[in-house]
């Protein structure tokens, strides 16, 4: 089975090619696929375009997508969509299940779970099958071509590297599941060669961090003299997600995916 992957020049996206190269690239400016089998990584990344223009989410996340489904109608395609834990919102219990109840708070969120609406129900109307892959967050040795919005944990890390002063506007204590990018890249590849259709499939590493911990065990390798302060979340961002949160990945695990990397060896790698 060969993909047509979109989205390849992204930090995952990215990885995910260079890890599999004998899958089809798709070009940015391209919406025609080059096999039945997609995997869409094509996104924004994150809650960072309200304050720029209120429409960039809605235009990357939706619009794109419609697109390239307009090539879907009534052909024989499955379609592998990488959507992100934050459809979850603050979920009644944890860790979240695929099942739980989404009710996502931000933009950006908030479009990745219409996005994942949009693709059931056109794949209920066209007769395509579909997978839906939600991520937790995932690091990795730095791309180039990435922006560097794409996680708070690397822009800290970089600043700590630095010896830069750091405020936070997140609580301390918040609990957080993480993922190394070749691991989240082989789960997908796994999901995608044998996971069930018309299914959705959390993406997680199943350990657990403080964030807190976490920038302090980097901090401690690197040696930096940042100074770190935690301060209030602005409004935007209050509401995003609960403190703690982390996913049930049973479903992942049945299709027999084994983790290669521990959060000890994604902080060793990106302190490097």
């Amino acid at each position: 089975m060969k993909l047509s992957v979109y989205g390849s020049t992204g930090f995952i996206g990215g990885n995910f090619v260079n890890l599999y190269p004998s899958h089809y690239k798709i070009k940015r400016e391209d919406r025609k696929p080059l096999s039945n089998n997609i995997l869409y990584f094509i996104s924004t990344l994150g809650n960072y375009n309200l304050d720029i223009d209120a429409s960039i989410d809605i235009k990357t996340n939706l619009l794109i997508l419609c697109e390239v489904l307009n090539y879907c109608k009534n052909e024989k395609v499955t379609f592998n969509f990488i959507s992100s834990s934050l459809v979850y919102g603050n979920p009644c219990s944890l860790p979240a299940k695929e099942t739980s109840i989404c009710k996502p708070k931000c933009f950006y969120s908030i479009t990745k779970k219409c996005a994942e609406d949009l693709l059931i129900s056109f794949s209920e109307t066209f007769g395509i099958k579909y997978r839906i892959i939600r991520l937790c967050s995932v690091l990795g040795k730095e791309n180039k071509n990435a922006s560097n919005s794409k996680n708070i944990l690397t822009r800290i890390v970089n600043k700590l590297k630095t010896n830069e002063n750091i405020q936070l506007q997140e609580e301390r204590g918040q609990i957080r599941e993480i993922i190394h990018v070749e691991d989240a890249c082989r789960a997908i590849e796994l999901i995608c060669q044998k996971g069930r259709v018309n299914q959705i499939y959390n993406l997680g590493s199943g350990e657990i961090i403080k964030i807190e911990s976490f920038i302090n065990l980097a901090k401690e390798k690197l040696q930096s003299k940042s100074k770190i302060t935690y301060l209030d979340k602005p409004k935007s961002k209050s509401e995003e997600q609960k403190t703690h949160f982390w996913m049930d990945i049973v479903r992942l695990n049945d299709l027999g995916f084994k983790k290669k990397y521990s959060y000890k060896d994604i902080i060793n790698e990106i302190c490097k």
